[in-house]
């Protein structure tokens, strides 16, 4: 058999607009596509929720695999190990991959590219431009957004491009090494004594490559006109829900831009949102500079003088948030959307975020681990980066004195409580048409509902009352400043 080259899939579950796998095409060589699962891999194991998504990825690839007459070796353990052992026993002189652009990864690339017999070819197919490639007049990271968008602006990486497979038949091996199942990576949630399969609500989504780009179409045809101006309404179905499958890189960031460019093209309306929407891209790749500079961002504080702060430690507290039992209705609607669908829309995770954080005074390492687990599209990079943006202490972050009012988030965000209503059971219902008596007879139902009304700050049943949190959490601010 001729020298054979090794696929290695990670954070790159596609095989279109993806320069790894034409070059493995290309290469004429045998090819032999890996995806291993360690969990020791990364800087911490993927969270339950994100598991389950990668169940439902690694199917799709291997399907879409076996359409080009290939397969998907999985295998369990450490990454070392099987990679060595892979390329001992099947005359492999070439490892493909997709960069992760995780420290720790990077570090175990940048070794093992060392070898003298193998070659190693790691492409960026996950961001818009290499963290590295971005940097400032003194050649140093970026730890401000607008320049740094600048930069990526002007280096041309926020142009759309994308590319198929090559027309090229797959060589398979002669013999093809052994794989495990993809359910014998045990990534499914394990179903508790109740009987009660908390990943039900997934079941809306469709992971893989096939997914995102239907994903995408629906957001170009449904949303993208309206995304500038409304993209902060949970009420309104007009946000991408592209997240999870950038997270596993069902599709690529330059191909999204792609194809909203060519639907600007064809319509001048839609190039508000499309500006807007490249700006959330470019975040994604600020949050993996930021985590570049800081590798254990979902530990330790960004700026440093936020390691003094009097974090409370309130499990009680901690836990009716998590629940969604705050007695703040869009605080406890977002909560219990992402317990039950993987998702939260992004004005609401900050609205819930800044909750814990400044309202709760809860340490946002705590909330970050929470979200982990629970989002299908934690991502390394974006999730402690917009969590310590929350809480202040991260790079170009929101002030801590920046404190959201829940409940006026929820009129201006929610104003008819459709939102709310559709994840919090009995909520009352806002009839149409919106008359100045039918928004009374709202307040009202929203009293007999929450136990207060809806601009009343001294609610009875609220786990905190607005004011008195906002007040200490400016108190303990000061105490942080004065300690500079």
């Amino acid at each position: 058999m001729p020298d054979a080259v090794l696929l290695w899939f990670r954070c790159d579950l596609r095989l279109n607009d993806h320069a790894g796998v034409a070059e493995a095409v290309r290469s004429g060589q045998p090819i032999i596509p890996l995806y291993i699962q360690d969990d020791h891999f990364a800087a911490r194991p993927m969270g339950a929720a994100s598991r389950w998504w990668l169940n439902r990825s690694l199917t799709s690839l291997e399907a879409a695999l076996r359409d080009h007459g290939s397969r998907l070796i999985i295998r369990q353990g450490d990454t070392k190990d099987i990679l060595n052992q892979l390329i001992l026993k099947n005359k492999i002189k070439t490892v493909i991959c997709s960069r992760t652009f995780e420290p720790k990864c990077e570090l175990f690339d940048a070794k093992f590219a060392q070898s003298e017999t193998i070659e190693f070819k790691g492409f960026n197919t996950h961001l818009l431009a290499d963290p590295a490639d971005i940097r400032t007049g003194s050649d140093g990271p970026y730890k401000v957004f607008t320049p740094f968008f600048r930069a990526l602006q002007a280096k041309g990486h926020l142009e759309g491009r994308s590319f198929s497979l090559p027309n090229k038949k797959w060589i398979a091996p002669d013999k093809w090494p052994h794989s495990q199942t993809i359910d014998s990576l045990g990534l499914y949630p394990k179903i508790p004594p109740s009987g009660k399969d908390w990943s039900q609500g997934f079941e809306q989504w469709t992971p893989g490559e096939q997914g995102a780009h239907d994903r995408l179409q629906h957001f170009i045809e449904h949303g993208l006109k309206d995304y500038a101006e409304g993209r902060d309404r949970p009420d309104l179905d007009l946000t991408s829900h592209l997240s999870p499958h950038l997270r596993f890189g069902e599709i690529s960031p330059h191909r999204i831009l792609y194809d909203l460019e060519r639907a600007v093209s064809g319509h001048a309306g839609l190039r508000q949102g499309c500006e807007k929407f490249k700006a959330e891209l470019a975040w994604r790749d600020f949050c993996f500079g930021i985590l570049n500079q800081q590798p254990d961002l979902h530990q330790v504080n960004f700026k440093p003088q936020f390691d003094d702060m009097p974090w409370e430690y309130n499990d009680r507290a901690f836990k009716a948030w998590c629940r969604g039992e705050t007695g703040y209705s869009l605080v406890d609607a977002g909560m219990r959307e992402l317990w039950r669908t993987g998702i939260m829309h992004n004005r609401v995770r900050m609205v819930c975020a800044s909750f814990l954080v400044k309202h709760l005074m809860i340490d946002w390492r705590k909330g970050e681990q929470w979200f982990w687990d629970t989002l299908l599209d934690a991502d390394p990079a974006n999730n402690p980066a917009n969590w310590q943006w929350v809480a202040g202490s991260g790079a170009d972050a929101s002030p801590f004195f920046r404190i959201f009012n829940p409940i006026t988030q929820a009129e201006k965000f929610d104003p008819d409580g459709h939102y709310r209503r559709e994840n919090i059971a009995g909520f009352p219902e806002l009839k149409k048409p919106r008359t100045s008596k039918a928004k009374r007879k709202f307040e009202d139902d929203l009293f007999d509902f929450l136990g207060h009304k809806p601009d009343d700050e001294a609610a009875g049943n609220m786990i905190v009352d607005h004011g008195q949190a906002r007040q200490r959490a400016l108190d303990a601010y000061a105490g942080l400043r004065k300690g500079d």
